[in-house]
């Protein structure tokens, strides 16, 4: 049956990725997603998995890396500057195929910028958080719930597509305080993924010998089967090479397998709230669609037919629904906390419209719900 917790977001994301299993988490404190790692420098000792602060961003997700080329599953948990910092890695974790949970509790920037305060400035680093060529899935909480949910999708869709995932909090669902409703714990561990492994002769494996959109196998190590790790562009066994076709292939490979990631998830990549009668359809993601189910509800009040459409996973987007709402409502209102509307760019090049109503802050205070009942009113 569901559990009902009080908790708040951060603490709700670590004992989610206890929940799945996790076994071993390496980071350095910031805020404000610290409270992640020192919940799980609590959690994890219990099952025997490891906890260990490393001496800075880069240190932590290196020794996270590790962990999971040995066949763990692996966390690391930060914010926007961290991410910076962990980027040249995060790119080693994409070529190589590396499995690992990145939690990033979104704050004001750039560089230090408002630490204790909250944004949605981080969206465009999470498509693209490091250089090269590449496509990477993220998933964004939008309330409690999902901080705990969004984070077990997490740790499955990195284990099942040999990948680096982030999950996006922000400083006020990651400190919010609250009930949540967690789904039952057996529930959850029947839907957990393990990372596919190879079981025939040692001499006949080639990991990285993946067909076109399907992952790479990497077998945990010390247990017989020899191969290579390497941030250059590898052949089947993972050695170096310079073959135009094995890199054009596994370039395209790597891209491929994960554009069609929410196709074939069977959690939901939006949520949709009173669109079916409505007239004007209002885009928020994260902590401040709490707020626009709120400017919805008033909308109504005052005779106006409003309705919430929020993408959960932002990355790969929901292409295919935003182009739906694009051609059916002739009224988009889109909201989010960052100046230069980083998912607002998405939304135009999905749909080919520029001729959104918009409200974005990056004061690293949250949108009142009034503030876009009051932009909503302007568009009638």
């Amino acid at each position: 049956m569901a559990r009902e917790i009080i908790s708040s977001g951060n603490s709700l994301c670590a004992l989610a990725a206890y929940d799945a299993g996790c076994e071993f988490f390496g980071g350095y404190p910031i805020t404000p997603s610290s409270e992640i790692a020192h919940d799980l420098s609590k959690l994890l000792p219990k099952k025997g998995y490891k906890f260990i602060q490393m001496e800075d961003e880069i240190g932590g997700i290196s020794a996270a890396l590790g962990a999971s080329m040995s066949g763990k599953k692996s966390m690391t948990a930060t914010s926007g500057p961290g991410i910076s910092l962990k980027a040249e890695q995060i790119g080693l974790g994409f070529i190589a195929e590396t499995p690992l949970v990145i939690a990033n509790v979104m704050r004001g920037g750039p560089s230090t910028g408002l630490p204790t305060r909250v944004s949605q400035a981080d969206i465009g680093q999470a498509k693209y958080p490091t250089h090269g060529d590449y496509a990477s899935i993220t998933l964004c909480a939008g309330s409690l719930e999902e901080c705990y949910t969004e984070t077990i999708r997490a740790f499955n869709l990195a284990e099942k597509y040999m990948t680096p995932v982030f999950i996006l909090l922000d400083e006020t669902v990651g400190h919010m305080h609250g009930k949540a409703v967690l789904p039952d714990l057996e529930e959850v561990e029947k839907s957990i993924v393990k990372r596919a492994e190879f079981t025939g002769d040692p001499k006949d494996y080639k990991p990285y010998e993946a067909e076109m959109n399907k992952p790479a196998v990497l077998n945990p190590m010390f247990k017989g089967y020899r191969y290579h790790i390497t941030g250059l562009h590898h052949g089947p066994t993972g050695f170096p090479t310079e073959d135009k076709d094995i890199c054009a292939y596994n370039i395209k490979r790597l891209v491929g397998k994960i554009q069609d990631v929410g196709k074939l998830d069977d959690q939901p990549d939006y949520e949709e709230f009173m669109l079916d009668d409505a007239e004007v359809c209002i885009i928020a993601y994260g902590s401040i669609s709490r707020g626009a189910k709120e400017a919805v509800m008033k909308l109504r009040e005052d005779g106006i037919k409003a309705g919430l459409f929020r993408p959960i996973m932002l990355w790969p987007s929901p292409a295919e629904k935003i182009e739906e709402i694009g051609k059916r409502f002739e009224k988009i209102f889109i909201t989010e906390l960052n100046q230069v509307g980083q998912y607002t760019e998405e939304i135009e090049r999905v749909t080919g419209r520029k001729d959104f109503a918009t409200l974005r802050t990056a004061n690293g205070r949250p949108i009142p719900p009034m503030d876009m009942v009051a932009k909503v009113k302007e568009m009638f």
